[in-house]
């Protein structure tokens, strides 16, 4: 998978947590939680949706690099197959 494929697959997991923020602009370096306000229970299910969507196991301790989207993508990268 693609950089930009990952960055589209976290930007809709992100999205399906938090549809009022859905087409507004993501920079990659900046945590989702200050740029779009989400909440620790958003964050979760935006865990749970990329798990879903890859099968990639997330434990609790990977959460940190998760928090923006450069962070996701290499996480993502460094995970799949």
């Amino acid at each position: 998978m693609t950089d930009a494929e990952l960055s589209d697959l976290v930007a809709r997991s992100l999205y399906a947590v938090a549809p009022d923020v859905e087409g507004e602009p993501i920079d990659p370096n900046k945590s989702f939680r200050a740029q779009f306000e989400i909440d620790s229970m958003d964050f979760l299910n935006f865990v749970i949706g990329l798990h879903k969507a890859t099968g990639v196991e997330i434990l609790e301790q990977d959460y940190p690099d998760l928090q923006t989207l450069s962070g996701a993508v290499a996480f993502l990268r460094q995970r799949l197959p």
